[in-house]
């Protein structure tokens, strides 16, 4: 294989990943309940920015901030030829009290992103509660009667 041959392929490799770090990244922010919101005007223009630039680690935690603000980042590692990003809400726990959530990835805005989507997952289902609710839909034939025993 000639040189210049490995040094297309490795270029179409690194657009490849480009172009799927764009979509993935612009999938994940439409997904966002607080990104497209205009409350957040300046930070949404700044992920906005930063994706048009191709700053997808900078973009990645901007949209940490955004959309997850209790979450912070615990630990970033590269270890065997993967990145490691953990994202916590309590970062001053030892590590074996702390739930922290764990993405990995060779590539590190990727492993962020992951880690994004795991935290944000575990921020929805959190928030349901225990108990189910209660239907709404009231018969009109309904009257409340007060059962009580006062003797």
């Amino acid at each position: 294989m000639s040189i210049l041959l490995e040094h297309r392929t490795t270029t179409d490799l690194g657009d490849r990943l480009r172009d799927a770090t764009i979509e993935f990244l612009s999938d994940i922010a439409a997904a966002c309940r607080r990104f497209p919101s205009t409350a957040h005007g300046a930070k949404t223009a700044r992920i906005e920015q930063l994706i048009q630039s191709h700053a997808w680690i900078d973009a990645a935690l901007a949209l940490i901030d955004l959309e997850l603000p209790q979450w912070r980042v615990r630990r970033l590692a590269y270890d065997d030829g993967e990145w490691h990003c953990a994202l916590s809400r309590q970062r001053e726990l030892p590590d074996w009290l702390d739930q922290a959530v764990e993405g990995r990835h060779a590539d590190l805005a990727l492993a962020i992103l992951g880690a994004f989507v795991e935290a944000q997952h575990i921020s929805t289902t959190s928030r349901r509660t225990s108990v189910p609710p209660v239907p709404q839909n009231v018969s009109p034939l309904y009257e409340p009667v007060c059962a009580d025993n006062f003797a």
